[in-house]
Parts: C-alpha cells; sequence; structure tokens
C-alpha cells in the first residue's frame, strides 16, 4: 500500500493554471498570497464597483513587479468564501512570466456555506461529504470547465474554539487530502494558538502533519507555541510580511531569526498573505494604512533585514524555494 512518502509518478510536477510544471522549477515561492478577495454577490448586483478589465492589468503589473526581483511561483489560497474565480485567474496567468499555483477549499470562521448545511453526513439530507467531493474534482478533474486543477487544499480556523462548520471543513480537507496526496495549508489565528487544535482534527483524520502549513503563525512571538507546532511535523506559515497592524515589521523578522538559529528554516515558509484586489476595504484606506503590503516587500526589506540578524543566504533559499519544492512533491494517496 502506497504511503504519504511515496512520491507519486516518475517526475515531480505540480499542477499550475498553465499546467503542470516540474517542482525543480518552482524557484522563488510565495507559499500564501491571493490574487482577488471578492464578495461575490456584491460584485454581481452593484457592478459599478468592479472593472475587470483595470483589476486585470493592475495585477499584471503587480506580479511582473514580483518577477522582476526574483520571484518565480505564487500560490493563490483563494477558495470558496473569499470569490474564487478562476477564469479571471487565467487572464492574469496568461500574461505574467511566472508560476501561479490555485487552491481549492471552503474558508470560514463559523458555519459551512448554505449549500453545504444540509447535506452530508448526519445532516438533514444524509450523505457522503459533498466538501471532499468537491475539493477531490477540482484536484483530480479540474477546476469547473476551466482545465486548471488545484494542487493545494486551504482550510480556516479563527476563533479559539472549533465550530460544527468549521470542524467539517477541516475534516473534509483532510480526507481530500487523503484521497489525492494534495498539501494542506490553514489559515490560523497564532494570538489564540489555533493551530494546535487544527493539527489534533487533521490527525485525527490519518494526516501526515509534514504535509500541512500553518498559516499565519509569525503573527505571534510564542516561540514554544510555534516550537510544538514544527515539532509534531509541520511547517509554518510566517506569510504576513507587511500586515505591521498584526505584528510590527522588526518583531515578525526577529521571530523568524530566533527560529532558524534554533534550527527550524527547513520547517518555515515565506510570504505576505497579499491581494491584488480585495473589497472588503478601499484601495486608498489600504494603501494609507498597509504602505508595505505587497508582493515585493519580502526583496526589499524582510531579507536584507533577516540576513542583519545573521539569518544566512542559504537559511533563506530553504524557506523560499526547498521548503515550498518539498511540500509540493506529490505523494501518493494514503
Amino acid at each position: 500500500m502506497a504511503t504519504s512518502e511515496n512520491p507519486v509518478g516518475e517526475e515531480a510536477v505540480v499542477q499550475t493554471v498553465r499546467g503542470p510544471v516540474p517542482v525543480t522549477d518552482l524557484g522563488v515561492t510565495l507559499m500564501h498570497e491571493h490574487l482577488f478577495v471578492l464578495t461575490p454577490d456584491v460584485q454581481q448586483n452593484q457592478p459599478h464597483l468592479w472593472n475587470e478589465e483595470e483589476r486585470v492589468e493592475d495585477a499584471v503589473a503587480k506580479l511582473t513587479g514580483a518577477h522582476e526581483l526574483g520571484v518565480r511561483t505564487f500560490v493563490d489560497l483563494t477558495a470558496i468564501g473569499q470569490g474564487r474565480f478562476i477564469p479571471r485567474v487565467k487572464k492574469v496567468a496568461a500574461r505574467v512570466p511566472l508560476n501561479i499555483i490555485v487552491a481549492t477549499g471552503v474558508y470560514t470562521y463559523h458555519d459551512v456555506p448554505y449549500f453545504f448545511h444540509y447535506r452530508g453526513p448526519g445532516r438533514l439530507f444524509e450523505g457522503p461529504e459533498p466538501m471532499t467531493e468537491l475539493f477531490v474534482r477540482d484536484i483530480t478533474t479540474g477546476i469547473a470547465d476551466t482545465g486548471v486543477r488545484a494542487a493545494v487544499l486551504k482550510c480556516a480556523t479563527e476563533e479559539a474554539t472549533v465550530s460544527e462548520g468549521v470542524e467539517r471543513v477541516l475534516r473534509a480537507t483532510a480526507q481530500a487530502h487523503r484521497e489525492t496526496g494534495a498539501p494542506i495549508t490553514t489559515h490560523s489565528n497564532a494570538y489564540v494558538r489555533n493551530g494546535l487544535p487544527q493539527q489534533k482534527i487533521l490527525a485525527e483524520e490519518g494526516v501526515d502533519l509534514r504535509h500541512v502549513i500553518i498559516g499565519h503563525s509569525g503573527d505571534t512571538d510564542d516561540l514554544d507555541y510555534l516550537r510544538e507546532l514544527m515539532d509534531a511535523g509541520s511547517t509554518i506559515g510566517m506569510d504576513r510580511f507587511g500586515l505591521d497592524n498584526f505584528t510590527p515589521h522588526e518583531k515578525r523578522v526577529r521571530i523568524v531569526a530566533d527560529l532558524v538559529a534554533d534550527g527550524y528554516a527547513d520547517r518555515m515558509v515565506l510570504s505576505h498573505d497579499c491581494p491584488c484586489f480585495i473589497d472588503y476595504f478601499t484601495q486608498e484606506d489600504m494603501a494609507a494604512t498597509l504602505p508595505d503590503w505587497d508582493y515585493t516587500h519580502l526583496h526589499r526589506r524582510v531579507i536584507p533585514a533577516l540576513l542583519e540578524l545573521g539569518v544566512t543566504e542559504d537559511d533563506v533559499r530553504q524557506m523560499l524555494v526547498d521548503n515550498p519544492r518539498r511540500y509540493f512533491t506529490p505523494v501518493a494517496p494514503y
């Protein structure tokens, strides 16, 4: 029987928007980003709020800017609940010189969307978990009729306790991972240490935690908590650089440097959690409040600051190239 350590196929490839790419060609990878985070009902019913051509042009410019500084792969972790629309992502991917990897999953802090609410194990209409089936289809067949296959599973917890709906999403995510081998990335709230219940639920479903990134871990300087996550096998996402309203830049950099000094460079990835466009607030407000929240921030400010604190160029490569390559190296269903 295949195990989670057995590579699938002769050549290790990962699915991108433009098709499969050898994992050895991923290069510098931003592991937790977004293109467009939207509220589809609002956009559909208030079309004056959206300019498709302008938004695509803006995304192309921003991703091209990241490429010019050395970024070669961009992981778009936008899922159901965040306005994922792959035809728009394809427009961007066709015009930028880097790889774009997309996710499947359901993003919620509380209940599942009503589409799933009444169907599934123990629900009003008993049957298989529909989320698992949807995630597996996105990974193995493709998303809608776009021909684009997801390569990563996304789930989220925000509160200290896990609601029934969120637990359903976590377990469906775990089941889809077991069925496909696609790795998992989470949104977590490091302030309440809820990466630990994420790991517990995923492990209960038989997930090998080496295939899980606990996202947004860099929001906290509770190093004992972060070490506990990594010692259990997971990689942690130090992936909100530029979001200084959560944790200041200097503290974020110091957290990474301290953990590298402790020998954990092989269990961290770096990113921004930044969207090209998000409709939760205006672009003007975002620019005024978060001036460094963009795809070039790592190269402009973070990497130089890490090097000043004693992190080596090999350590940086480990976090930006080697760890993403290992994470996306295919594993067999198990």
